[in-house]
């Protein structure tokens, strides 16, 4: 009781522990570390499970219910704070001004059709679209489209305001408070300001693609209908060519003709790897000597041993001199 009494149990976590929990002597192996620390986890899990039935429960199907209590240890963060972000042009003009946002509902009323629509999106309220007839007024230059003179304000009042969100971008990635979801956009070519130049595609690359995309088809390209002055594509390496599946006159020798040509190249590019022709040699005469002082017979002369290959050397002629004059 004393034990449980010291420990300070925080059911909304689930979490217990024991400030004056301290080692009275340093353990002398590992072992022991591990059964003192499963001892008083057991403790600790031991207390949390008394507080828990202590609390009011309901019945359920799957068996009692409790409500567990507001947490009171602050853990802490695992992430740093997030930075201010930046005010925006607007956001400083409005305070400087003492404007106020006010929130507009989403339904406003149509006077053409006298009903309510939306503010925003398809078949919104007030359309500028939908206005068949635009009123004349007396500031309006003659010969001026009204309806052209409106899609050009719509796109320049569009470009303005892409170009203040892509201000306000930039100011908030330097100050490092870009928000997260906008991070790839801040690093694009419009907000950093950099220009990449196209690469030019070759004539011979051109030639590869084209080539590529014509036999891209399941005939490749045999039966495609071909465009005025296109080449045919060109085949880069050797065709391979297989024997026939029929048996023939001679294709069993021309078989067998290859299976012969593979393992005599495979022997004569190990042939050193399998048969030592010199170590073969001396070792014949190693036994030839041994076998021969044995036996109490007199050793034969060197002429009358192997000795190992070596390659003929030609001789160097001299200019200027001939064979003809040199005796058999």
């Amino acid at each position: 009781m004393e034990n449980q009494q010291q420990l300070q149990v925080d059911l909304g976590h689930l979490m217990a522990f024991n400030p004056h929990h301290h080692l009275t002597s340093p353990p002398s192996s590992r072992e022991e570390l591990v059964n003192e620390c499963l001892q008083k986890g057991t403790e600790l899990v031991q207390a949390i499970a008394n507080e828990l039935f202590i609390l009011p429960s309901t019945e359920d199907r799957d068996g009692p219910l409790v409500r567990l209590p507001p947490p009171k240890t602050r853990l802490p963060r695992e992430k740093h704070l997030p930075k201010p972000k930046p005010p925006t042009k607007w956001e400083l003009f409005a305070k400087k001004r003492g404007i106020k946002n006010r929130k507009k509902d989403k339904i406003a009323y149509d006077e053409q059709t006298q009903t309510w629509k939306r503010r925003h999106g398809y078949d919104r309220a007030n359309d500028e679209e939908n206005i068949p007839i635009i009123e004349a007024k007396m500031t309006d230059e003659p010969g001026m489209d009204p309806f052209a003179e409106r899609q050009s304000n719509k796109r320049k009042r569009v470009e303005k305001q892409e170009n203040n969100r892509l201000q306000n971008l930039k100011q908030a990635a330097k100050v490092g408070a870009l928000p997260s979801h906008v991070q790839l956009a801040a690093t694009a070519l419009p907000i950093t300001g950099t220009q990449v130049a196209p690469k030019k595609m070759t004539k011979d690359e051109l030639g590869n693609v084209a080539g590529m995309a014509a036999t891209a088809t399941a005939s490749g390209g045999k039966f495609d209908r071909k465009l005025r002055g296109e080449k045919p594509p060109k085949h880069k390496g050797k065709y391979r060519k297989f024997l026939p599946v029929v048996e023939g006159t001679g294709v069993g020798s021309r078989e067998r003709e290859q299976t012969e040509n593979v393992l005599n190249r495979l022997i004569s590019k190990n042939s050193h790897e399998i048969l030592n022709v010199n170590k073969a040699i001396n070792m014949y005469n190693v036994k030839r000597e041994k076998r021969r002082k044995h036996d109490g017979k007199p050793s034969s002369s060197t002429s009358s041993k192997l000795k190992p290959n070596k390659k003929p050397q030609k001789k160097s002629m001299k200019k200027g001199v001939s064979n003809k004059g040199k005796a058999k």
